[in-house]
């Protein structure tokens, strides 16, 4: 099928419907056309421009202007996160980003148990929403934090717990759909426009009923899209919404979405039983499904090793962590009830079912709701654990959610792996057991033409392995680009059906063409359709863009979840770690064919731009895309090729020269709130630093000679030294209460801030200079402490990735946490108190449990320390302070930062951006950690 569309003048389109009275964005901005090329499959389409709609009403108005002759024949998508394993969501012509804007909770009824959601809701989002009334709406999908409820609909996505709940198919009361005519809703009378498109769609669903029944086997995971039987009950009527359900954006845009809502079981329990091998632990199904549990997922040992390496793990009990190196496969058991004693009796059951079953080897019980909710992330965790393989070969998703009975699902199982054996493929498996539906990634190089040959290989061979078990191809994830498959699969009459169905609502055949159904039979193919690039060359800068798989956790919407605050400010699918990688990958690939535009780099630049460099997507992302190190080598081949902004110079000037400053501290003092706002004119940034630090006491300083046995060296970074003097002498008086005798280092600036605008060169002298420091005072055995986490995580994380091996540093909390551990007992506060800590963004991801340890010190002088969740303050350095980012600066602080600062508590911030952007904004001061111990501590 082909992949063009009319040439879109975007200039004249845009024109056109803002006459109209469009609200939302129509861009054609390279990175973000980029960024939405690719989903969480093997494929890539690049539309042609991006409509963001306001809403509903917008969307019709998009509709209406794109129905004129001039753009009748440009293809229409609708997309919503692009989790999508299958290409779903890909195309050319025009895609519709219903997430950006259309994310609204419309209506709840608490009584009726429903509620009206747009498409762009995310899942997540709206169960945190629903919980304080005791409701949720089921499916339970591992994409949860940043799946759309409009993506559920379109692949009638499943998930943990459907044979109790069903699919998100069974979950929905009614849908509105968008039209260049208006809107049509199912709850609500028709409008009279909409009878001869309603009577041609009625008139193709019955004709094909009965074929289509005949052909979809009787299973928990129903086939879906496109449903003939639903929407013709056997009782008579026509339920046309119900032929939307899984139909991928092949019928129209939805627009609203009335979801069922159930009520939230007062009691939860987990087992979690380790098995000798996987094979065994599939076999535990069938005799686990008689103590009716609500969920039984598995994972292979190739999985369980991969978040063993990946310390996820660890949060299990010690007899479940790999005994003696041998792998274990998992299976997870949970059963929801509002009975305690009956769920007791059922857990009892099914320990009792466990102790005759072969391999199981140990269980644990959890019964806290946070601990079943970490231990389920775990196995949530594993599609993108996979990706972290290493190698050109990677598992990847093409056959990876068929369905079965599930007593046919170990002879299935069997032959699959016997498949992939003869093509000697590797690959991991996860999935639901107890609908029979497991998802196997075989390891492919999609590069290798060989391996894009298997892929169409074992992919005909499981199809007709799926039907010869009695299953259906497409069991959780929906078709897209695998929809190849559905005419043959269900025959000629249903699929002439399908056509019609198409033809009534689609009758041009320009909503999302190439899938499912076509009109003329031009469907996409899976061997047809374009591949994305697998592997950039080894030793390349830019590698992790290529490894980027799309399974998009980067796209979290929970504002207290660090990663990535960019896209949770803009929502804007280029501001985000997928979306960067993307764009970073396109310009690769075009450099490598010299077809290079000034407008894509200028795009990417953009892009690039707005990443605050919190390093989270290096450490939370499955196969850690680190953007700010890709964004590095970027903008030095950049500004080999282009002069450095003025404003770029200066900051690196500031940073080289910082230790100069410092040293001529007494003098600049008094002018440097001139220096400063002539500083905010020339790099066009606001709120510097109005007052300048001065050099620490000759006392306080490392001296060459003897020092006590409790010496700690105190390491600042060039902005807290020049500007942060209550940093300085708070760590002294905190280690000093503490019984410690800190003594500073002289500046060496770590050169952060020439790594993040692309000076490698300058970085790498900085860089070795200060190296050379560490070592010198580490070989006298004195501890190193940065205070600053920022700068601690670039000694720990960027410097080995630019070759460079500083001696162990370590943050003040972790320092402590171990003399802690080696048995030193810390002095007393005379008076009980408690504060509350707001931990950097960088320090989170970079050390989960950093705010934790603070928590044990505390407690260990006799304090208590609350430590919410947080995301990014906003600040990231400089980030904060140009007038280009303010808008999304303060937009992140009101997201996660406002709420905690306020309040009778004393404020404890670890980063000084941090404490900066508190009193910025917060309108009050936040102190270092040490500054609320050493103050606990003065009076004992």
């Amino acid at each position: 099928m082909t992949q063009h569309s009319p040439i879109l003048d975007a200039r004249a389109l845009t024109s056109q419907v803002r006459a109209v009275g469009f609200a939302g964005e129509i861009e054609t901005d390279h990175a973000l056309r980029a960024a939405m090329s690719t989903d969480n499959s093997v494929y890539t389409i690049t539309p042609d421009l991006i409509a963001a709609p306001r809403d509903a009403a917008d969307l019709v108005r998009l509709l209406q202007v794109m129905a004129l002759p001039r753009w009748s024949g440009v293809p229409l998508t609708a997309r919503g996160g692009g989790t999508g394993t299958n290409g779903q969501s890909l195309n050319r012509g025009v895609i519709l980003d219903l997430r950006r804007h259309m994310h609204r909770l419309l209506a709840v009824n608490r009584d009726e148990r429903w509620a009206d959601v747009e498409p762009g809701m995310v899942l997540d989002d709206l169960n945190d929403r629903l919980r304080p009334e005791g409701l949720f709406f089921a499916p339970e999908t591992s994409t949860s934090n940043r799946c759309t409820i409009g993506g559920m609909v379109s692949t009638d996505a499943s998930g943990k717990g459907s044979r109790v709940y069903g699919k998100t198919s069974d979950n929905i009361l009614a849908l509105e759909i968008a039209t260049p005519a208006g809107l049509l809703a199912s709850d609500v009378p028709a409008p009279g426009w909409a009878t001869a498109m309603l009577a041609s769609a009625e008139a193709a669903a019955h004709s094909g009923r009965e074929a289509f029944i005949a052909n979809t086997p009787r299973l928990n995971r129903r086939f879906t899209g496109y449903d003939l039987e639903r929407a013709c009950p056997a009782g008579g009527g026509f339920d046309w919404w119900r032929l939307f359900l899984g139909a991928e954006g092949t019928l129209g845009p939805v627009t609203r979405i009335r979801v069922k809502l159930r009520r939230i079981e007062a009691e939860k329990r987990l087992l979690v039983v380790g098995f000798d091998s996987f094979r065994n632990a599939l076999a535990s199904a069938g005799p686990l499904l008689q103590v009716e549990p609500t969920a039984v997922e598995v994972m292979d040992e190739t999985v369980q090793e991969i978040a063993a390496k990946a310390r996820l793990l660890d949060r299990l009990p010690a007899a479940l962590q790999s005994p003696e190196g041998r792998p274990l496969a998992y299976a997870f058991i949970e059963f929801n009830g509002d009975d305690a004693a009956t769920l007791a009796s059922r857990v009892s059951a099914c320990r009792a079912l466990l102790a005759g079953l072969a391999g199981a080897e140990a269980i644990h019980e959890a019964r806290d709701l946070a601990e079943i909710r970490q231990l389920w992330s775990i196995r949530s965790a594993a599609v993108g654990l996979l990706a972290k393989v290493e190698g050109a070969a990677r598992p990847v998703a093409f056959v990876e959610d068929c369905v079965v009975p599930p007593e046919n699902l170990p002879a299935f199982v069997d032959e699959f792996l016997a498949l992939l054996k003869a093509n000697g493929l590797g690959f991991g498996i996860y999935g639901h057991v107890d609908v029979g539906c497991l998802h196997i990634r075989p390891a492919l190089d999609i590069d290798a033409s060989a391996d894009r040959e298997k892929l169409v290989a074992v992919s005909d061979a499981v199809f007709h392995l799926t039907r010869k078990h009695g299953g259906i191809f497409w069991g959780e994830h929906g078709k897209g680009v695998r929809g190849a498959y559905l005419r043959e699969w269900i025959g000629d009459d249903a699929y002439r059906a399908l056509k019609g169905v198409k033809a009534a609502f689609d009758p041009a055949g320009r909503y999302n063409p190439g899938k499912l159904v076509g009109p003329q039979g031009d469907i996409m193919g899976i061997a047809t359709t374009p591949f994305r690039a697998f592997n950039a060359p080894a030793g390349d800068p830019l590698a992790k863009a290529f490894r980027c798989n799309g399974n998009a956790q980067c796209l979290s919407y929970a504002a207290a979840t660090p990663m990535c605050p960019s896209f949770k400010a803009t929502a804007d699918l280029r501001h985000s770690p997928k979306g960067r990688a993307d764009a970073l990958r396109a310009w690769h690939r075009a450099r490598a064919t010299e077809s290079v535009t000034p407008g894509m780099e200028a795009d990417l630049f953009s892009a690039l731009d707005g990443c605050l460099g919190c390093k989270a997507c290096a450490s939370s992302c499955p196969v850690q895309v680190d953007v700010p190190t890709m964004r590095s080598a970027f903008l030095a081949d950049y500004y080999r090729r282009h002069r450095r902004p003025f404003a770029d110079r200066l900051v690196l000037a500031a940073e080289r020269l910082s230790p100069l400053a410092l040293g001529a501290a007494p003098l600049l003092a008094p002018v440097w709130p001139i220096v400063a706002r002539l500083g905010e004119a020339l790099t066009d940034t606001i709120a510097l630093p109005r007052r300048l630090s001065g050099r620490p006491s000759r006392g306080l300083r490392l001296a060459r000679g003897n020092l006590p046995p409790n010496a700690v060296g105190l390491i600042d970074d060039w902005f807290t030294a020049l500007f942060d003097a209550d940093l300085r002498g708070d760590a002294v008086a905190g280690f000093a209460a503490l019984g410690y005798a800190p003594r500073i280092l002289r500046l060496r600036p770590s050169g952060k801030a020439a790594l993040n605008l692309g000076d490698l060169r300058g970085f790498g002298v900085m860089a070795r200079a200060l190296i050379e420091d560490l070592r010198a005072v580490a070989d006298k055995g004195i501890p190193l402490v940065g205070l600053d986490p920022a700068l601690v995580m670039v000694l720990r994380q960027d410097y080995p990735r630019q070759g460079l091996h500083p001696p162990r540093v370590l943050l003040p909390q972790e320092f402590l946490v171990e003399e802690i551990e080696k048995g030193r007992v810390l002095p007393k506060a005379r008076r009980a108190g408690a504060a509350r800590l707001l931990s950097h963004c960088t320090e989170t991801t970079g050390l989960p449990g950093a705010a934790q340890m603070w928590a044990e010190v505390f407690a260990a002088i006799g304090l208590h320390l609350d430590t919410p969740s947080s995301g990014c303050c906003g600040m990231a350095g400089l980030f904060g302070h140009q007038k280009r980012h303010q808008e999304v600066s303060r937009k992140l602080f009101d997201l996660s930062w406002r709420d905690p600062v306020q309040g009778a508590l004393p404020i404890a911030a670890t980063g000084f951006s941090c404490r900066c952007q508190t009193e910025r904004l917060g309108g009050r001061p936040a102190r270092h950690p040490l500054a609320i111990l050493a103050e606990a501590l003065r009076d004992r």
